[in-house]
């Protein structure tokens, strides 16, 4: 039987030949102990398909509170007394001047998330008005997570020139009831699926840490690579007081890292992007993230959590010898 750095190299030159990676292979890249010959591998991979390209994206909680799902991780959730700042959609004003300045600090992308699980008309209506305004004035990609989506609602994103829809399933089918009770896992799958026929880039992942398993943290996974995405987040839990994941602890930095690394062999092309949990678990390591197989970052925080400073984020990027999209 060969050894793990022969058994990597092997799982490799399956990915560059386009060959898809089996669930057992998966495990056994996820059980390695040569992580760093792992993170490397990955990382090559990376570059093959991502032409040595970072995607930093800003995001801006632009309605914060009060959703009526039950998820255990969100501190977003109205089932849960979290001391979250709670506020209703911000006006155009104020929204424009966050997007002008994620152009001005160097991202390429700019991502309006709300807390709905979906918004009113009259709602949805001032997000389009600010959206075609954002994309008259400013030159910066514009997404959005708007929470579940109709086809005619998806059209209309796609028409005003929204590039990226974010979705992420959360977690494995598996694992599913135990993070929400108040829809399903197909229920996410279906609205990924609109986004996908109205034309939108699909932006979906999930969160690692939250009680799951190894083999579950795959089959997230291979559900994700099944809707062929173009944008992949990997978020590892923060446990936020007042909900029913604070005392759980994430996963271990090594754990992370193999985590983005096996993703990687498993989605050769999307980006996948390290977003929440970053700045706590990697600390200021988390450049190994984009030497394990990621290729892209949210930068300047997230929407209950405060990130790093943009322009921090940018000089670790090229200091590791990688240019920001």
């Amino acid at each position: 039987m060969m050894d793990d750095v022969e058994f990597i190299a092997e799982m490799e030159g399956k990915v560059n030949s386009g060959v898809e990676i089996r669930l057992p292979e998966a495990q056994r890249l996820l059980n390695t102990t040569d992580v760093q010959i792992l993170a490397e591998s990955a990382n090559r991979i990376a570059q093959r398909f991502s032409e040595g390209l970072i995607d930093v994206e800003m995001l801006l909680n632009a309605k914060s509170g009060s959703c009526p799902e039950d998820c255990s991780f969100c501190a977003q959730s109205s089932f849960y007394e979290s001391k979250i700042n709670k506020y209703p959609l911000l006006s155009k004003e104020t929204i424009l001047g966050r997007a002008q300045t994620a152009k001005a600090s160097g991202a390429n992308s700019f991502c309006l998330v709300c807390a709905y699980k979906s918004p009113p008309d009259s709602d949805f209506n001032h997000i389009c008005d600010i959206i075609e305004h954002i994309k008259k004035y400013l030159e910066i990609d514009v997404n959005v997570s708007l929470g579940f989506m109709t086809k005619e609602r998806a059209e209309r994103l796609k028409m005003i020139g929204v590039k990226r829809y974010n979705h992420n399933l959360e977690t494995s089918e598996t694992y599913f009831s135990q993070i929400c009770t108040t829809h399903d896992f197909s229920d996410r799958v279906n609205t990924a699926r609109i986004v996908k026929e109205a034309g939108l880039e699909l932006c979906c992942g999930g969160i690692i840490g939250m009680g799951e398993n190894s083999l579950q943290r795959l089959e997230l996974a291979y559900s994700i690579r099944d809707l062929l995405p173009d944008e992949v987040p990997i978020n590892i839990l923060i446990p936020k007081p007042g909900t029913p994941f604070e005392n759980l602890h994430g996963v271990s930095p090594i754990d992370a890292i193999k985590t983005i690394a096996v993703w990687r062999f498993l989605m050769p092309t999307p980006i996948i992007k390290v977003a929440a949990g970053r700045e706590v678990y990697f600390k200021d390591n988390d450049n190994m993230a984009l030497k394990a197989g990621a290729n892209g970052i949210i930068t300047g925080g997230y929407l209950t959590t405060n990130g790093n400073d943009p322009g921090r984020d940018l000089e670790m990027i090229r200091d590791i010898g990688i240019n920001p999209a």
